[in-house]
């Protein structure tokens, strides 16, 4: 089996963790292949006998690698995705700070977690994905998310609107600082902080959620992910903001954007004793009496 490994810079208190992890991909026998800025930054860090393949591009990893490690944050896991695309490479997520939602591994687990992956004790999770459609092919062959795609306001303090509609229905114009229609996997990120609900993965839904409305009686929405969803934008400046996950690019009022789902999902490992709620639960703290 080949493990791939895409990561990003972390703490020197996290070393001894990664040498563990190396050294049991070592003892099971695996090969390795390693994203290629991220092997730079192992190798005086990190003790490896043999020379691994290295990787950079989608195209390198598709049909080559079985399993992906994504080791960071959510944040990582979410570029891991970027390179993993439609190739269904299973991925898990193994964190090296707090808890996250995606890399739920923590760095005390992860010789327990690849050892259940040795005897196959895991299950996969699959996470819907959205694309963006436009006219102008707006991130090229990288217009999708797994989180969500935001349109913001740029350059200005004043607000946008935003002409919604689910289909060919109008929905309604928000007035606000911007918008986030989110998959399940996002609801708890930017949604989140901006009042929207929590989906679990299975949910076939997207939230719309408005950041900063003018009007307080406007809500977030939940629709089902087989309608498609179309924005117009418009306001005082020239520019918005319009991302998906991490990357953004700069459009204007003559773009309409069109959210649709994703013709691919992406596999999410869970080892043994990991599933969503524990994660919720924990990252949430639910069930804890603060007052002590």
């Amino acid at each position: 089996m080949r493990i791939g490994i895409y990561g990003r810079s972390f703490d020197d208190s996290f070393i001894p963790n990664i040498q563990v992890l190396f050294n049991t991909i070592r003892l099971f026998g695996w090969d390795l292949s390693i994203y290629e800025p991220f092997m730079a930054y192992l190798q005086p860090r990190i003790s490896m006998e043999d020379d691994p393949q290295l990787f950079s591009k989608y195209n390198e990893v598709k049909g080559n690698v079985d399993i992906m490690l994504s080791i960071g944050g959510d944040g990582t896991f979410l570029e891991t995705v970027n390179v993993i695309r439609d190739s269904e490479i299973p991925v898990l997520g193994i964190n090296t700070g707090r808890l996250g939602f995606l890399a739920s591994t923590s760095k005390d687990n992860i010789k327990a977690a690849l050892q259940d992956i040795y005897d196959g004790r895991y299950r996969l999770q699959t996470r819907s994905l959205l694309t963006l459609v436009t006219d102008q092919g707006l991130f090229g062959e990288e217009n999708f998310a797994l989180n969500e795609l935001t349109v913001h306001k740029k350059e200005t303090s004043s607000m946008i609107t935003i002409h919604t509609y689910i289909g060919d229905l109008y929905l309604n114009s928000y007035w606000a600082d911007g918008l986030i229609v989110s998959t399940p996997t996002g609801s708890t990120a930017y949604s989140l902080s901006c009042g929207g609900p929590i989906m679990v993965p299975g949910a076939k839904d997207y939230v719309i959620t408005p950041i900063a409305p003018h009007n307080l009686n406007v809500r977030p929405i939940i629709v089902p992910d087989s309608r498609t969803i179309r924005l117009k934008i418009e306001g005082r400046g020239r520019d918005f903001l319009c991302s998906l996950d991490s990357r953004s690019v700069t459009i204007d009022s003559s773009i309409e954007l069109i959210v649709k789902k994703a013709s691919f999902q992406v596999n999410v490992i869970q080892t043994e004793g990991q599933n969503f709620l524990n994660t919720i639960r924990n990252k949430m703290m639910w069930g804890l009496d603060r007052r002590n």
